[in-house]
């Protein structure tokens, strides 16, 4: 198992954290005075302009949809575990750098459904805008009336009528619909709710501007509204094209497994990036605070936060390496298992660093001063996304079981 980089990646990794130090870091005190003046303005999900200007620059620097190899240079097209690094990376500012290099979520899944089932036509109308960072898109999956986490329960009806599909029902927690970029949805619905319960779903495409789709409201993460937003939306009587349907009819749960697979290693990474930077915050804090006579660092308890961070973020970084070079190298179903345990640890273990920081710097820990608070919220906020905890550790435990149950029939064949 080898975690080498080649050349090209070195270099996509180096200029993405010189694009971080000269331009990101500090338009972050420009992005949040921005987005103030803008929700003070009564104009809460508007774009601060800074960001438009950080995208002209990671274009002007080569660093845009990396995440999908034939999109940018196809011969320096970045694998699973080449793009994972950079992503680790754009997770030291989760707010800010996914964007400006056109990596953020959910447009990455959406483009890549698009790019991997999407007809010519649909690829010319949706995923060219979304791959020139011209519009935005949200993904309608998850419903308040079931349980989500299990995604044969959805109920949103999508009837064939005519040369149309009809859609019925109620969406929440659409990350970026709130967005006035925002154009496109990608919905999960029932077409044929009496097939096998693989086959009931499909996807289907409808313009935010299609009449009988309500935006209801923005859903809080922790009391932090997002600047894109998760939107609860209605869709009553929604008429659209048979041809705005996404791969093929019935095919819906297998494109949504195929969406969420890889975009699991991009959300984990992101939060190894995460506490990557928290763990440098709460060192700076520990030597340039002084308590009881000296720098918090010479606490006994602050140096154990340190080292047990630092331990636990390697721990995490290797199995999520492990879980992409499996990717490249057998495929995301080879890897379901690995992609299921780092769903767990990441997140997780970013929560427990940041945590510490927050802990370390005291009241500004919980205030906005520092962005410890609204990290903390997010990542708490992954431990449910993309399916929670217990979903995949349920996974976890069933491959687990499958392999011994077939190596002991093997073995007893063998007798």
């Amino acid at each position: 198992m080898d975690f080498a980089l080649s050349e090209a990646a070195r270099d996509y990794a180096a200029r993405t954290e010189e694009f971080l130090a000269d331009a990101v870091y500090p338009a972050e005190p420009v992005y949040a005075a921005q987005r103030a003046e803008l929700i003070a303005a009564g104009r809460p999900w508007d774009l601060p302009p800074v960001m438009e200007q950080l995208k002209v620059r990671a274009r002007a620097a080569g660093l845009w949809n990396l995440f999908l190899p034939d999109s940018h240079d196809p011969a320096h097209g970045l694998n699973v575990a080449e793009y994972a690094v950079v992503a680790e990376l754009t997770g030291r500012s989760p707010e800010i750098a996914p964007e400006a290099m056109n990596c953020a979520a959910p447009d990455t899944g959406n483009m890549e459904i698009l790019h991997m089932f999407g007809t010519l036509e649909q690829q010319r109308e949706w995923l060219n805008p979304l791959l020139a960072g011209e519009i935005r898109s949200a993904f309608c999956m998850t419903e308040p009336a079931v349980a989500s986490s299990d995604a044969r329960n959805i109920a949103t009806s999508i009837e064939a009528d005519g040369d149309d599909f009809v859609i019925n029902g109620r969406k929440w927690w659409s990350t970026g619909a709130m967005d006035p970029r925002c154009r496109i949805l990608v919905v999960m619905g029932k077409t044929d709710p009496d097939a096998d319960t693989y086959h009931q779903q499909s996807m289907i495409l409808v313009p935010m501007d299609t009449p009988g789709v309500t935006v209801v409201r923005s859903l809080p993460v922790f009391g932090y509204h997002d600047q894109h937003g998760h939107a609860e939306i209605v869709f009553e009587d929604v008429r659209v094209p048979a041809a705005n349907l996404l791969g093929e009819r019935g095919s819906g749960f297998a494109i949504a497994q195929a969406r969420l697979g890889p975009g699991r290693i991009h959300h984990c990474m992101r939060a190894i990036g995460t506490a990557e930077r928290a763990l440098e915050l709460m060192c700076d804090r520990a030597l340039t605070r002084d308590a009881f006579g000296g720098p918090l660092a010479r606490q006994g308890v602050i140096g154990e936060w340190i080292a047990t961070s630092r331990i636990e973020i390697e721990q995490a970084r290797l199995l999520v390496m492990k879980a992409a070079w499996m990717i490249d190298n057998y495929g995301a179903k080879s890897a379901r298992k690995e992609i299921a345990a780092i769903k767990v640890v990441a997140p997780s273990m970013a929560l427990r660093v940041v945590d510490r920081a927050i802990q370390t710097f005291g009241g500004a820990g919980v205030a906005d001063d520092v962005p410890l608070a609204s990290w903390w919220a997010g990542l708490r906020t992954l431990r449910i996304a993309d399916g929670p905890d217990e979903v995949h550790i349920r996974d976890v435990a069933r491959l687990e079981l499958r392999e011994r149950i077939v190596a002991l029939g093997e073995g007893a064949g063998g007798r």
